[in-house]
């Protein structure tokens, strides 16, 4: 079958990760959701991924595509409908330019491997997305990493290695909690650094019409990049990069992901398109998010579960993956479903419990799942 240096690397992957769970399946897998349950995994906030007007553009292009053409982005040129979504974008989120991707992992792999060298120093936040740690290993660049928004440690090794490029998340997706992006941008003006920021769980949920904490905080001229994956509020599956026009013609000719993936086909883009429309006209939605998360992030930590959320994403931490599974069982039991984080996409013994709460929760639905959490606790399933 398969050599004997692979077959011993899955033997160990199964028998240390798998064999050891009741369940014999990985730790993110627990039981199967059935039609009334309270499913919290999806990055779809504002409850729009099936709105009329989304699907009707898809619809529509699909219809009209007479000559369907798959190839590179690099060949098509701005008067595509590409373009014109890029175009849109730029106006939405205050930059001179836009460039669509085919993920939010692409766009940030892509920028970094576009922006970085290999001396280089990449000061990048110890929580930021895995696809910016990828990005700095593909580029062959130096991480340094400091502690989860900490502005001393930040500084510190700002002093210590010199003019680079800062990383961080505006929304961190695994805790939910909001990065200190004016005292970072003070920073890397002050040290002469490029800044990144992927604006992936924000743009669509906050600032205003949804164009993300960067552009709220009046930071557009000081942050050089914005990243931002569509398979969040835009509930699509692509990516984006904010830029300024002289950059946007220079990244689809080094960018490895831009010059050999496909680019998006023209019903995707349409829906894309349709979908920015809605989230402009969404206020409404994105106050009844913000109070119903807030409601929910301040009954949870009542209860003395440790949330250290800011935003729709609540996140109970779990600690190690004994203690994560029982968790985990014992919401599914009432019929939750939330998502597990554990190592590598949280430190070691560090796992999680992520509920992404959406703009159409009902209140009874709230109360359901506090009353669920009180229940564990009160029963000492989970301390």
């Amino acid at each position: 079958m398969y050599c004997d240096f692979l077959l011993k690397r899955i033997n160990e992957f199964y028998k240390n990760v798998i064999e050891v769970r009741k369940n014999k399946k990985h730790l993110v897998i627990g039981k199967s959701v059935e039609d009334d349950s309270l499913v919290l995994t999806s990055n779809d906030y504002l409850a729009i991924a099936n709105h009329s007007k989304i699907l009707t553009a898809q619809e529509k292009e699909i219809k009209n595509q007479h000559n369907k053409v798959i190839m590179s982005a690099v060949f098509m040129g701005e008067n595509t409908l590409k373009g014109v979504f890029e175009k849109e974008m730029a106006e939405y989120l205050g930059y001179e330019s836009t460039i669509l991707c085919q993920s939010g992992w692409a766009a940030n792999v892509g920028l970094l491997q576009a922006i970085a060298e290999k001396d280089i120093p990449i000061y990048i936040d110890f929580f930021a997305h895995m696809s910016l740690w990828e990005g700095i290993r593909v580029a062959n660049a130096k991480p340094v990493a400091f502690l989860h928004n900490n502005i001393a440690h930040l500084e510190k090794m700002l002093k210590k290695n010199g003019p680079g490029i800062i990383l961080i998340d505006s929304l961190y997706s695994t805790i939910g909690d909001i990065a200190p992006i004016v005292q970072i941008s003070k920073l890397s003006q002050q040290y002469k650094c490029i800044f990144v920021v992927d604006e992936s769980h924000s743009v669509g949920t906050h600032g205003h019409k949804g164009s993300g904490l960067v552009r709220e905080l009046g930071l557009t001229n000081q942050v050089d990049f914005i990243t931002l994956s569509l398979a969040k509020t835009f509930a699509g599956r692509a990516g984006l990069i904010a830029c300024s026009q002289r950059f946007a013609g220079y990244f689809p000719y080094i960018s490895f992901p831009a010059i050999f993936s496909s680019a998006l086909l023209d019903h995707e883009i349409a829906g894309l398109r349709a979908t920015l429309e809605v989230i402009k006209e969404s206020d409404n939605l994105r106050e009844d998010l913000k109070i119903k998360s807030s409601y929910l992030r301040k009954e949870l930590k009542q209860l003395g579960y440790k949330v250290e959320s800011q935003s729709h994403i609540v996140s109970i931490e779990s600690g190690n993956e004994e203690r994560t599974e029982t968790l985990r069982d014992a919401l599914e039991e009432r019929n939750i479903f939330g998502s597990v984080f554990c190592s590598p996409a949280t430190p070691k013994n560090r796992a999680l419990i992520r509920l992404s709460v959406n703009s159409k929760l009902s209140y009874d639905q709230l109360d359901y799942i506090i009353k669920c959490f009180r229940d564990i606790k009160d029963k000492n399933i989970f301390r």
